[in-house]
C-alpha cells in the first residue's frame, strides 16, 4: 500500500492549472500549423492571428484565451494508493483556487439561477475512477463555455444506426456554426447510460489530435466524419474555408440493448489540457 497525501494532488493540480491557461497543447498547434497550410485569404489569416495569440500568450505569461474555463479534473486512482490529509475534493479545490488567483485567470463559476459568483473559480468538476495499481494519474482540462454551450446528446433508439449517429454529429457541429469559435475540437460519446456518454465525450477532449481510436471502426468513423465537418465551410472563426475541425475524437462504452446514447461536446480552438502522474 502506497501512502500519498492529498497536499501532492492539490499541488499538482495548481500546477497543471497554471500552465494549461496558458498554451495549447502540442498536437493542437500542429494541426493549426497544418491547416494554415491548406488555407488562403481570410481563413488563412485567421488561423495566423490565433497562431500569433499564442506565440504572445506564452511570451508574455498570459492566459491564450480570455475564458480561462471551468476546471475538469479526471482522477485516476491506483486501488493500492492509501490517501492521507484533507478530503481529496477539498485539495483538489484548492489547487484550482491558488491558480486561478495566483495566475490572475478569470474567475467564472457562479450559481446557475441566481448568478452569484463563487469568486475563486471552484468548484471544479472532478470525476474519480479506481484503478490497478499504486499511481494517482490526473488530468485537468479549463473548459471554456462558449463551446460547451454549443454541445449536445441525444438518446437514440438502435433503430436509429449509425447513420443516425452520423447525421446526428454533423447536425451538431452545423448548429454550432463560428459561435464555438472554430476551428473546433469535437469531442464524441458514444454508449455507455445518459451521463456517461456525456463523460466519453468529454474524455474524447482529452486525446491528442494526432491519436486515433483502437479500434479500426471507430478511427475510420473518426477521419469520416472530420472529412464531413470539414466540408460544411463554416472555417476559421467562421470566415469560410477548409478547416471547421482540427480533431475528432470518438470514446465509447457498450450500453443497453434498448439505447444508443450520443455525446457531442464542442470545444473551441483553445484546447488545453495536462495530465500528470504522481
Amino acid at each position: 500500500m502506497r501512502i500519498i497525501d492529498t497536499k501532492e494532488i492539490e499541488e499538482c493540480v495548481y500546477q497543471m492549472a497554471r500552465r494549461a491557461g496558458l498554451t495549447l497543447t502540442d498536437s493542437c498547434r500542429a494541426a493549426l500549423n497544418c491547416a494554415k497550410e491548406r488555407e488562403t485569404g481570410a481563413a488563412e489569416f485567421a488561423l495566423s492571428a490565433l497562431l500569433e495569440n499564442e506565440t504572445t500568450a506564452k511570451r508574455e505569461q498570459m492566459p491564450v484565451c480570455q475564458d480561462t474555463g471551468m476546471a475538469v479534473v479526471l482522477l485516476s486512482l491506483g486501488q493500492e494508493v492509501q490517501l492521507v490529509g484533507a478530503p481529496l475534493k477539498d485539495a483538489v479545490n484548492e489547487g484550482v483556487r491558488r491558480a486561478y488567483e495566483d495566475g490572475k485567470f478569470r474567475k467564472s463559476i457562479c450559481d446557475p439561477l441566481t448568478r452569484v459568483n463563487t469568486g475563486d473559480n471552484t468548484p471544479a468538476h472532478l470525476h474519480v475512477e479506481i484503478e490497478e495499481g499504486d499511481k494517482i494519474e490526473i488530468t485537468y482540462l479549463p473548459k471554456g463555455f462558449g463551446s460547451e454551450n454549443m454541445s449536445q446528446i441525444r438518446m437514440f433508439k438502435p433503430s436509429a444506426g449509425l447513420q443516425g449517429i452520423k447525421d446526428f454529429i454533423i447536425e451538431a457541429v452545423e448548429t454550432a456554426g463560428p459561435n464555438p469559435c472554430p476551428p473546433m475540437v469535437v469531442g464524441v460519446g458514444i454508449g455507455g447510460t445518459f451521463d456517461k456518454c456525456a463523460l466519453l465525450a468529454k474524455k474524447a477532449l482529452m486525446r491528442p489530435l494526432d491519436s486515433s481510436n483502437p479500434d479500426p471502426f471507430y478511427a475510420d468513423l473518426e477521419k469520416e466524419m472530420l472529412e464531413k465537418i470539414n466540408e460544411l465551410g463554416i472555417g476559421p472563426q467562421g470566415f469560410g474555408g477548409k478547416t471547421t475541425a482540427i480533431g475528432l475524437n470518438i470514446e465509447t462504452l457498450p450500453t443497453h440493448i434498448a439505447g444508443m446514447p450520443c455525446a457531442v461536446n464542442i470545444n473551441c480552438h483553445v484546447t488545453r489540457h495536462k495530465s500528470e502522474v504522481i
